[in-house]
């Protein structure tokens, strides 16, 4: 008999792609849940079970250090897994956009299993303070939250291309802990993982690093290394003086020097990148600004602190979507 999918993805991005990719690759079940009629396709019968469809879906890999040959694509099946066929669901990996989160997760709630384990697997920062109550309220339910750096280009719906190692964090937040057994599972499947006692700070470490690259690659329509020059050097030291002090309110120290060299260290490594949120405002998608340096301005306000830089960049990105 054929085990069923006990882990299911929330989020067919680039990301979610490729986890899900590292994950099957390891020899775990896996399926992504079906979001809206076209990933659903031909799912209409309403007690349509897990394996009623599955979805092709190509993988590129990065070009080992030893091979000169472009690496082949790799083609594979997944399950896509309808909304009223998740009893077997023991982890929730959501890879959504940060806006997304909150209403993409809540009206699976219900549907999932009450033992069943929340990850939240995405860019910025905010929807872990909305969702960690619910998840309370649940005593035998758990959330955990991670951070990547991998690097993951999507060349169509189903098709990605992985283009640069990174490391992955994670870690427990509330509720009940990730069984050991997807812990395991989790941190074998991708490489360069770990799992830490406390993962706030590291989200906040991650959104340092977004909230300078992000915002000014978009406004200057340039490529993360033209952050590198001089021009650039205050508003950076700015950004990071804001978010340090806010973080430090919110009981979460960080070392700013270190902060700084993380920051260039990322703007030289991806220096040919652009930008997620360069990318968003190009193709006139809405962008993680309020979960980024937004967020920033939020918590500030809770501890009734200001952050102009901050607030000033929110803005212009939001006239900037909008004049798009």
């Amino acid at each position: 008999m054929t085990r069923a999918v006990d882990i299911a993805i929330l989020g067919a991005g680039a990301v979610g792609q490729l986890i899900c990719r590292q994950l099957t690759a390891a020899g775990e079940h896996v399926g992504f849940i079906a979001r809206d009629r076209q990933d659903l396709l031909s799912l209409q019968d309403s007690q349509a079970q897990q394996y009623s469809q599955s979805q092709k879906l190509s993988f590129t890999p990065l070009i080992a250090s030893d091979d000169s040959h472009s690496p082949q694509p790799i083609d594979y099946r997944v399950p896509i897994i309808a909304a009223n066929a998740l009893d077997h669901i023991r982890l929730v990996i959501v890879c959504v956009k940060a806006y997304q989160v909150i209403d993409a997760l809540l009206p699976l709630l219900h549907q999932l299993p009450r033992q069943c384990h929340i990850l939240l697997l995405h860019n910025g920062m905010g929807p872990h303070l909305a969702l960690a109550p619910l998840i309370e309220k649940m005593e035998s339910r758990g959330l955990s939250l991670g951070t990547t750096s991998q690097g993951v280009l999507r060349q169509a719906r189903w098709q990605i291309k992985q283009t640069g190692k990174g490391l992955t964090q994670l870690g427990h937040f509330t509720g009940i802990e990730l069984a050991e057994h997807y812990r395991s599972a989790i941190l074998t499947a991708i490489p360069n993982s770990e799992w830490v006692d406390t993962i706030v700070p590291c989200l906040w470490q991650k959104l340092a690093v977004n909230a300078a690259i992000n915002p000014l690659t978009a406004l200057h329509q340039c490529p993360n290394g033209a952050l590198a020059k001089t021009d650039f050097s205050a508003i950076i030291e700015g950004i990071l003086d804001e978010l340090v002090t806010v973080a430090a309110q919110d009981g979460v120290p960080l070392d700013k020097p270190l902060l700084h060299d993380r920051i260039y260290q990322v703007i030289q490594l991806t220096a040919a990148n652009f930008s997620s949120m360069h990318q968003d405002v190009a193709h006139q998608r809405q962008t993680e600004i309020d979960q980024i340096n937004g967020y920033i301005c939020e918590r500030a306000q809770a501890h009734g602190l200001t952050t102009p830089i901050n607030a000033k960049l929110c803005q212009q990105i939001k006239q900037l979507t909008v004049a798009t």
